[in-house]
């Protein structure tokens, strides 16, 4: 996320970046806990929406960050979405999509996928009843942090370097 908000941020991209409540007790403490329940996570991403003040705001994040954005998108009137690695369903589980509410999102969103993510491949993506609002980028062989295998002969940094470029012309229009 810091090469991702740095390279948006030399675009001429504001950046805000934030900790979950788990997050912040973790760095403080040293204690790995699990995350805080979806009530608090979202109650988090409120503060900082409210926080930004008024005015047009994309929101979005990493994997459950950027689940937990997309849960409350059209609540806070974003202007956009941006999700990175999104978790359509927990590893191994296919059964237990999370998707009910992509569905049905009005807001403008992209989110950025790995084409072998464990948490939802290309293959399973595509056959997703997803609203016309979400854009789905594929990354080159990447997996759920976007990286590709050296084998593929494509580097990490040109997969966050797409992952920029994407974001930049998404939110420029």
């Amino acid at each position: 996320m810091e090469k991702i908000s740095s390279g948006l941020a030399a675009a001429g991209i504001r950046v805000l970046r934030f900790e979950f409540p788990y997050m912040t007790r973790r760095r403080q403490d040293g204690k790995r806990r699990p995350p805080d329940r979806q009530p608090v996570l979202l109650d988090a991403w409120r503060s900082v929406v409210d926080a930004a003040g008024p005015g047009p705001i994309a929101i979005g994040g990493k994997s459950m960050g950027g689940r937990m954005a997309s849960m409350i998108a059209d609540e806070v009137r974003a202007s956009a979405l941006i999700c990175l690695g999104y978790p359509f369903h927990p590893p191994g589980k296919l059964d237990r999509l999370r998707i009910e509410h992509l569905r049905t999102l009005i807001t403008p969103t992209l989110i950025l996928q790995g084409e072998r993510d464990r948490l939802g491949n290309k293959v399973e993506v595509e056959a997703y009843p997803l609203a016309g609002s979400v854009r789905v980028h594929w990354l080159a062989d990447g997996d759920h942090d976007l990286t590709p295998r050296k084998k593929s002969g494509r580097t990490a940094e040109q997969n966050l370097n797409e992952t920029i470029d994407e974001i930049s012309g998404f939110l420029a229009n």
